[in-house]
């Protein structure tokens, strides 16, 4: 396998212009994640990842970030399913369930295989001004693990494999890492007795996992080593202490907290050295190529592991089921109906708001 492999990278629009198709049938990349960008409307999505797949020389992974929410790329086109919080304040394991279903029936039906979620992180204060306000299934250790399992064995049950973030808890992130480099000064001990309990009980879960964009003092006590970089967060406490033996993931490098800390070259070999398996790029075409171009440099045997790793999660991939516009408006009909069984029909006409910094379909 080619070093291509490790790559997960975003595509500019909602088609392939022929210059793109060259440049990703040329990249090869392991993977791809949609943002809104990508999607105009349901026919189109579905094409879109149809030409993935016919430019891919192997079974492409195909992901997104559909939460509930605002985090949801397919409510430009469809409703609005209910995020974790309001899921979770309504007490219902069985809404949760049903979401867990519809979103894995709607992904399948637009040709992915695999959902960035569920998020792991508890809100110790639902009002926090933070990127997870609405995103997290519990308040407590307990109440994440319940209602975050109960998503994702649903979602599993129709074919598509979840990936849990933001490791090792990004709670109390108090900057934006699509601009800067958060520090989060919670203990070891703390950690283990909340943030990680959690992911703990995710180990042999989810199929993959998601490392975020923040320094943390009780791992990296020395230098300003962003956990996403940091082999004593990847290597030495996800893979060897927690156990976890899925696939390995950065969040996406081409953001501030990276950007503006490492040079891209320091950037790709940390990341593979700190224990990834993929390198996330989600906006700039060119920076997966020059990634690329710095992977191959690096020996084999740095390589292998996480190549390993991209081959036996794609071993797992589970097809399209066919598509038609009727199978997706039927679909979203049940999506609405979650959404008035969660909020009752006066606040379900209300969607979620735009975030005040960026757009909701920006949000990882």
């Amino acid at each position: 396998m080619r070093p291509n492999e490790m790559l997960l990278v975003g595509v500019p629009g909602p088609v392939l212009d022929a210059a793109t198709a060259e440049r990703l049938r040329h990249l090869q990349p392991g993977g791809f994640i949609l943002f809104g960008r990508n999607i105009v409307s349901a026919p189109q999505l579905r094409q879109l990842t149809d030409d993935l797949r016919n430019l891919s020389a192997t079974e492409p992974i195909i992901t997104i970030d559909q939460e509930g929410g605002r985090v949801s790329r397919l409510r430009l086109i469809g409703h609005e399913p209910p995020n974790a919080q309001q899921l979770r304040q309504r007490g219902d394991l069985s809404l949760i369930a049903e979401h867990g279903r519809l979103t894995g029936r709607l992904l399948r039906l637009f040709g992915f295989n695999l959902d960035l979620c569920p998020v792991l992180d508890i809100s110790f204060d639902d009002e926090a001004d933070n990127s997870l306000r609405g995103r997290c299934y519990g308040g407590s250790v307990a109440e994440t693990i319940a209602n975050a399992e109960t998503f994702r064995a649903a979602m599993a049950e129709e074919g598509i494999l979840s990936c849990g973030k933001h490791f090792p808890g990004y709670t109390f992130a108090g900057l934006d890492p699509h601009h800067e480099l958060p520090y989060i000064n919670r203990t070891r001990a703390d950690l283990d007795a909340c943030e990680l309990t959690v992911f703990r009980a995710f180990s042999d879960k989810v199929d993959s996992m998601m490392i975020g964009h923040a320094h943390y003092p009780c791992f990296e006590p020395v230098a300003a080593v962003p956990a996403s970089l940091s082999p004593a967060v990847i290597t030495h406490c996800l893979i060897d202490q927690l156990g976890f033996r899925g696939l390995v993931m950065t969040d996406d490098l081409d953001m501030g907290a990276i950007l503006n800390t490492f040079g891209w070259d320091d950037t790709i070999r940390r990341a593979v050295r700190a224990g990834n398996h993929l390198i996330m790029i989600c906006h700039r075409l060119e920076a997966a190529e020059d990634a690329l171009r710095i992977l191959e440099s690096i020996p084999a045997r740095e390589l292998d592991p996480g190549l390993a790793a991209v081959t036996a999660f794609k071993q797992r991939l589970a097809s399209p089921t066919p598509f038609s516009e009727e199978s997706h408006r039927l679909l979203d009909e049940r999506v609405w109906q979650l959404r008035v069984a969660t909020l009752g029909e006066d606040l379900a006409q209300s969607r979620s708001p735009e975030d005040g910094k960026r757009s909701p379909v920006e949000v990882y």
